[in-house]
């Protein structure tokens, strides 16, 4: 009988050294967090590891914008989207620049006004954040908005 408890210990600790090696991975592939103002943010999700560690990481975030640009078949993702939201006030709580197809915000319970920009087209979007839900913004551009252009 004990050889049979060492064995299922033994088994339960490589099952979590296991998980544990895939979480640190999966939060070693997360891009860096950025503050502006009092709201810390992080963008990216270029590549499959990166953007695999963001959709992870984006439940325990109050705010996720995707952003994407319609095509014929399918939206392509975007980057290089100038990204402001602003509060109930109509203060600016955070100005960035996401440097791929989603951007994480850390977002207190509210309602906000959020406008991104994509190649001089601005879409904009209410969100209401409420505590322990995520909320999720889709902003999707229209076919021939030209990436990477002022």
């Amino acid at each position: 009988m004990t050889h049979w408890k060492s064995k299922a210990a033994a088994a339960a600790m490589l099952g979590m050294l296991c998980s544990g090696a895939a979480l640190a991975q999966s939060d070693s592939a997360l891009p860096a967090i950025h503050k502006s103002g009092a709201v810390e943010y992080l963008s990216g999700g270029i590549g499959l590891d990166e953007s695999t560690a963001i959709k992870s990481a984006s439940k325990s975030w109050p705010l996720t914008l995707e952003f994407s640009v319609q095509s014929a078949q399918r939206a392509q993702f975007a980057s290089d989207v100038k990204v402001e939201v602003h509060d109930a006030k109509g203060v600016l709580v955070l100005q960035a620049t996401a440097g791929g197809p989603y951007l994480l915000a850390r977002l207190a319970p509210g309602s906000y006004r959020l406008q991104a920009t994509l190649a001089g087209k601005s879409l904009q979007r209410q969100v209401r954040i409420k505590a322990g839900a995520p909320a999720r913004v889709v902003l999707v551009w229209p076919a021939g908005t030209n990436q990477g252009q002022p």
